[in-house]
């Protein structure tokens, strides 16, 4: 069966995903882009798109960073990834932080408890807005992935509920060296999660740790 993997997820030393008061001029709320700056300098986010200042590109950090689209079919987010609405939807062309040719490539579900029609992107994506729990967004996930991987990609409370339901097989996270202070925590309410992982730690000379997260077989 396919996996289910999460990729270049960061955190920062107190285990936030992103900061307090997101909003439309602040995806990450009060972090800004701190908890990404060990990402823009590779070439795998160069190529995707992004920009912006960080310590410089590491082999190290390219080699987990270029993982992410690897064998994925789908992509599963929850609807703050998508944009910054919340309750009904005001605005209907959003469209999503990424333009018309978004970067995924493939369907992507989107978390949320006001569904509205398929919308269709260049590139061959395709945003499904699904009102589902974490097992019924996966079968769903599944049937259009093709047979291929399905990626958890956020943001903080969609990995956290998918880890919750013991859903997910490998998941790579970045430990930024920063202190946030508030926002939403990704292991809050996970205590013992470790028991169930191979986790391997790989320091890298922009000063993040990346961990991996290999499910134990049983």
């Amino acid at each position: 069966m396919s996996l289910v993997r999460v990729h270049n997820f960061s955190v920062s030393l107190d285990g936030f995903g992103v900061g307090e008061g997101q909003q439309l001029d602040a995806p990450f709320g009060h972090a800004g882009h701190r908890l990404m700056q060990w990402a823009f300098p590779t070439r795998t986010f160069t190529q995707m798109g992004f920009h912006g200042e960080g310590p410089g590109d590491t082999g190290v950090d390219e080699a987990f960073a270029s993982r992410w689209a690897t064998d994925i079919g789908v992509e599963i987010m929850g609807r703050n990834k998508f944009g910054p609405q919340r309750g009904p939807w005001a605005d209907e062309q959003w469209r999503g932080w990424w333009g018309d040719d978004p970067l995924f490539h493939s369907p992507v579900i989107v978390l949320t408890h006001h569904p509205r029609p398929t919308l269709q992107m260049n590139g061959g994506t395709s945003f499904h807005f699904v009102d589902a729990a974490p097992a019924e967004a996966l079968q769903r996930a599944r049937e259009l992935a093709e047979g291929k991987d399905v990626r958890i990609g956020g943001g903080t409370t969609t990995i956290r509920e998918f880890l919750a339901a013991d859903l997910i097989d490998e998941m790579h996270i970045v430990v930024v060296p920063i202190l946030l202070g508030r926002g939403e925590r990704l292991w809050d309410g996970l205590e013992g999660l470790d028991e169930g992982f191979h986790i391997e730690p790989v320091s890298s000379p922009s000063g993040v740790v990346h961990l991996t997260f290999s499910r134990r077989q049983v």
